[in-house]
């Protein structure tokens, strides 16, 4: 597995995958245990993605994801992936999407193991008065992803 660091507006980032697919990515350059430091095709390409984000050039990312998780997990995720660009869903607005309206809080859970943040917008789940909620990156990174979709 290989991981390689980009710079972005929103800091240095760490994007790990195989030759395959993108499997995970980190906030900040201090997860490089169990990686190999190497840019790939695909690490360089979800980079180019990423940047096209951040220059309101790209709405919607096409890279191969992996991603493993418990079946609710997964569940949540692929709902996230379906939250339009510019737009937010509640935590449980999620949960009736997925078919489980009291699982609330099991959905912010969810997010908070997004393997793919960005990739897999948790970032548009938002709570149902308003508020942010949580973000694995911090709340002032969720504003400016927020933000950067709305205009």
């Amino acid at each position: 597995m290989n991981i390689y660091f980009y710079e972005l507006p929103i800091g240095t980032i760490g994007i790990a995958g195989d030759n395959n697919a993108i499997s995970r990515f980190f906030f900040g350059n201090k997860n490089t245990f169990g990686y190999s430091v190497k840019e790939t095709l695909i690490l360089k390409e979800a980079a180019l993605q990423l940047r096209e984000y951040f220059d309101r050039k790209r709405v919607k990312f096409d890279l191969p994801l992996s991603y493993h998780g418990t079946d609710f997990q997964i569940s949540v995720w692929n709902a996230l992936l379906e939250i339009p660009y510019g737009e937010t869903r509640s935590y449980k607005e999620v949960a009736e999407i997925i078919r489980n309206p009291n699982a609330c809080r099991a959905v912010g859970m969810a997010n908070h193991r997004n393997p793919l943040a960005i990739f897999i917008p948790c970032h548009r789940v938002v709570e149902h008065n308003g508020g942010l909620g949580g973000y694995a990156g911090g709340l002032g990174v969720k504003q400016h992803l927020l933000d950067l979709e709305k205009n």
